[in-house]
């Protein structure tokens, strides 16, 4: 797993994901239906008999309790490839309500996917 954050977003300054596409990695979304973590970049990167999973992180992982990062981890973990189709799943439950007792993963949020 290849983890990188900074300059996630659409300013022309962010360079990130146009260095992770100039690596060759295939990319599979950038950008998903999830606040926090919109921004979030997913590519695989064929290295000889293995793929590595490329992730791109927005800067809301830094201080967000709970993110795209939560969800997409644990699948990316267990090599269970994730699609686009997966990714926009999200949409439903995509948004984390910031409740004040934090029940994650007893809740909503992310269980489109």
């Amino acid at each position: 797993v290849v983890v990188c954050t900074g300059g996630m977003s659409v300013d022309p300054d962010d360079k990130t994901p146009l260095a992770i596409k100039n690596t060759g990695a295939r990319i599979v979304s950038y950008g998903a239906p999830v606040l926090p973590g919109a921004m979030f970049l997913l590519a695989y990167y064929e290295a000889g008999d293995r793929t590595v999973a490329v992730m791109g992180l927005p800067g809301c992982v830094m201080y967000a309790k709970r993110t795209i990062f939560d969800l997409v981890l644990p699948r990316v973990m267990a090599d269970d490839p994730v699609s686009p189709e997966d990714l926009a799943a999200l949409g439903q439950g995509g948004l984390c309500l910031n409740c004040p007792v934090c029940t994650y993963p007893n809740c909503g949020f992310g269980k489109g996917m």
